[in-house]
């Protein structure tokens, strides 16, 4: 059996049907009640519990071969930077499932973790830097939940050299989609704009307001991409943290072009200077996941946004038409 924690999130559901098409039997945990996951499959044995609690874990592990854990309270940069206490308690999932997977004899263990490890100092110029898995040394990560993240990555380290876990941790770089986050603060840039346009074009509202000056830079990788990421490292023998991110690098301003492009609309942008805005430039380096798969994420951004667009305008027009979406029940 596979268990898959925070299945309810916008990975996490794309992970389940993933294995479930695959002909895998998956336990699927989530603390939010159902009608909030993003996806949920009726194939999967579907558990609403709190994984930040030891006793839960060690009850959903139960008879575990495999664990997922992308379970996080998280969100886009606004979210991060103004919960940065909440997004630490997230140790307490990371250490408790550990814990469990100790107990249960669990013979693989992946964690979800991010670029935000990264040392700020190696993302202080807009003209990003292709970011290599060693530059997360010396130490100095986004406040709050890129110090979470690294912190775990070292707990998934020592479970593996102490105890034997068989443990794979991914650092993903923007993952964006369908079937995610595109309103309410949690959302990332992708969905955040391609909400934003639509607005306006349901409104005739004539501008856009962008977070920052625009030239900030980032790459983005398609869900796609990521879950094959996923796939091959779980079933791989490579033990480091490996980015899983596209190395395909745009400005937000560029970012922008693509999605009005898409919606065929051009509108006044307005510059939220005060506003988060992160880190100045991030990318990813692939030369390790290519070295070790002969592979890198590589849908092309035109083309994922595109698909992004087309779903996030569906959910919307829904809305307008008196209709409220709910999540997938495949």
């Amino acid at each position: 059996m596979i268990v898959v924690c925070g299945a309810g999130g916008f990975i996490g559901g794309h992970l389940v049907n993933s294995l479930l098409t695959r002909g895998e039997q998956v336990k699927a945990v989530d603390i939010k009640p159902f009608g909030s996951w993003y996806q949920i499959n009726d194939k999967a044995d579907n558990i609403q519990s709190d994984l930040g609690l030891r006793e839960t874990c060690l009850e959903v592990l139960a008879g575990a071969r495999h664990v997922y854990n992308l379970a996080a309270d998280m969100g886009g940069i606004g979210f991060i930077e103004e919960n940065k206490a909440q997004c630490m308690l997230n140790v307490l999932i990371n250490t408790h499932l550990l814990l469990a997977s100790q107990y249960h004899n669990v013979e693989r263990y992946f964690f979800a973790s991010s670029a935000c490890v990264y040392a700020a100092s190696k993302q202080d110029k807009q003209i990003a830097i292709a970011l290599k898995e060693e530059d997360a040394y010396p130490a100095m990560p986004e406040d709050g939940y890129g110090w979470e993240k690294l912190f775990g990555e070292r707990m998934c380290r020592h479970f593996a050299e102490d105890f034997g876990i068989a443990t794979r941790v991914a650092r993903f770089h923007n993952i964006y989609g369908p079937y995610g986050a595109f309103h309410g603060g949690r959302e990332k840039a992708p969905a955040a704009i391609c909400r934003k346009v639509i607005e306006a074009k349901l409104t005739g509202q004539s501008y856009l307001e962008i977070w920052g000056d625009g030239n900030q830079t980032r790459s983005f990788t398609y869900i796609d991409d990521c879950i094959h990421g996923i796939d091959l490292l779980m079933n791989s023998d490579v033990s480091e943290p490996i980015n899983v991110g596209s190395s395909e690098t745009v400005t937000i301003n560029q970012l922008v072009d693509i999605i009005e492009k898409i919606a065929c609309t051009k509108l006044e942008r307005r510059y939220q200077l005060s506003a988060p805005t992160g880190v100045a430039g991030r990318t990813s380096d692939n030369t390790r996941i290519k070295q070790y798969f002969n592979w890198e994420p590589s849908m092309p951004l035109v083309q994922g946004l595109e698909r992004t667009y087309a779903w996030v305008l569906g959910e919307m027009s829904m809305v307008t038409g008196g209709v409220n979406p709910s999540s997938s029940i495949l």
